[in-house]
């Protein structure tokens, strides 16, 4: 029993690797490699963190919290707040930026290279109408999520992209350059990587995910809070560890193409030339089975989730509904192209992503202040006005005295981090204010 449990904590696992690793995971550590040069490694420290690390702290946060979904746990700050923030990290990690991306870098990645110069539009127009297509069919089974991913596509995935990273170190592409500016040193390169680890959007997907996760878990017999988390942990620990390691090497690669092909606009095309170079024309091939499999499982993951929860919203709409509903809208903005959907996510990510650090982290630390609203609400109410002036100010709209307040007064704020400095404050105050308010008076 304990073997075939084992067995299914395996399965569980990498069926979580296959939800998180999809198009951000491939193309942003490879784009990160080439900027870091020499600072790789640093870079890929920072970028571990954010990738890696918070992805599992999500899910055991979750696991911990005892919460049965995402809306729970944010309402912990307060209930508007609980489904203001749900709402939008679903149509985030949903259709409005990350399940389109699966299906332009599929195409940019596993397309585009086979074809000519000419017109590609009605190409790409079918491809994308496929690959959503198969999206909703394998979305609107998801009991069947596990057996389908967790044993089929997540090995084949993880063999693909082993022969790729084999490879490159049997024939070399070259070696590290010179960093660019925002890598030039060893710590620019630590912040750099931690705030491009945002882009993979995988901290804000592991609060969705854990759901999927938890639900397996309890399936399997585990009914405490303790035993939840204990196996959540072993799963998680087994998806994120295939992502750190995958992460390490795909920005290796980069970090070795530029002395082939110099540096690329994105990293889409340093992984279609590498795969070029060290493959030819069979590398070009196992590279489009990679991104194909990789994108595909986390599209049928996103839209599984969001439609999971857009149906407990809003009941009078089916759940089968909802999934054809999110595949529609997911390939009319996948039509945008790669290169829309990726700047307009950025400044969405840098107010969302301090939200969830600091939603996790206060998770962790509910005991430690008897989970009184008033800490939540705090922390995150000071950590919510930074957040919307990074959103703001990565969008560049001139804010004026704010902007030159936050820019020369806010420790780290530069480097997209002046919301350490506003989550302390609040967390002090609301500690403060559970001292002097009594839990009879307010929360």
């Amino acid at each position: 029993m304990s073997e075939k449990k084992g067995n299914r904590t395996i399965a569980i696992g990498l069926m979580l690797f296959a939800l998180f690793f999809g198009a951000g995971n491939l193309i942003f550590p490879a784009s990160m490699g080439q900027n870091a040069g020499e600072n790789v490694w640093w870079a890929v420290l920072g970028f571990v963190v954010t990738g890696v690390g918070l992805p599992l702290a999500g899910v055991l946060a979750m696991g911990y919290s005892g919460c049965k979904n995402l809306q729970e746990l944010a309402s912990r700050v307060h209930p508007v707040y609980g489904l203001f923030f749900t709402v939008i990290s679903y149509l985030t990690i949903g259709p409005c930026f990350a399940t389109p991306r699966t299906g332009s870098v599929s195409y940019e990645i596993a397309i585009r290279p086979f074809l000519g110069d000419g017109n590609t539009d009605m190409i790409m127009t079918v491809f994308l109408v496929v690959f959503f297509a198969i999206s909703y069919w394998l979305s609107a089974s998801p009991q069947k999520l596990v057996d389908r991913i967790g044993k089929i596509l997540t090995p084949a995935l993880l063999v693909v992209i082993l022969l790729l990273i084999i490879k490159s170190f049997i024939t070399p592409l070259g070696t590290p350059e010179a960093a660019t500016a925002a890598y030039a040193t060893s710590t620019m390169a630590v912040v750099q990587g931690f705030l491009d680890g945002y882009n993979t959007m995988d901290a804000i997907a592991s609060l969705v995910f854990a759901i999927l996760v938890i639900e397996f878990v309890m399936e399997d017999g585990a009914e405490t809070p303790e035993a939840v988390t204990k196996e959540v942990f072993r799963a998680g620990l087994i998806a994120v560890g295939c992502l750190a390691f995958v992460y390490i090497f795909i920005a290796k690669i980069g970090a070795d193409s530029v002395m082939a092909f110099g540096i690329q606009e994105t990293g889409a095309p340093v992984l279609s030339k590498s795969a070029m170079i060290l493959f030819g024309n069979v590398g070009a091939i196992i590279l489009a089975a990679i991104v194909l499999l990789a994108c595909l499982s986390t599209s049928i993951g996103l839209i599984t989730s969001c439609a999971t929860y857009f149906h407990s919203l809003i009941g009078g709409v089916g759940y089968k509904s909802w999934v054809a509903i999110f595949s529609v809208f997911s390939f009319g903005v996948a039509m945008f192209g790669l290169k829309t959907i990726i700047v307009a996510a950025i400044p969405v990510l840098m107010f969302i992503y301090p939200l969830v650090v600091v939603l996790v982290i206060l998770t962790f630390l509910d005991k430690l202040f008897g989970g009184r609203q008033c800490v939540y609400a705090w922390t995150i109410g000071l950590t919510m006005i930074t957040a919307l002036v990074n959103g703001t100010q990565t969008a560049k709209i001139p804010l004026g005295s704010v902007d030159t307040f936050f820019n020369t007064m806010v420790p780290f704020h530069l480097i997209g981090m002046g919301w350490l400095s506003f989550a302390i404050v609040g967390f002090v105050i609301g500690l403060i204010w559970k001292a002097v308010v009594k839990p009879s008076d307010a929360k």
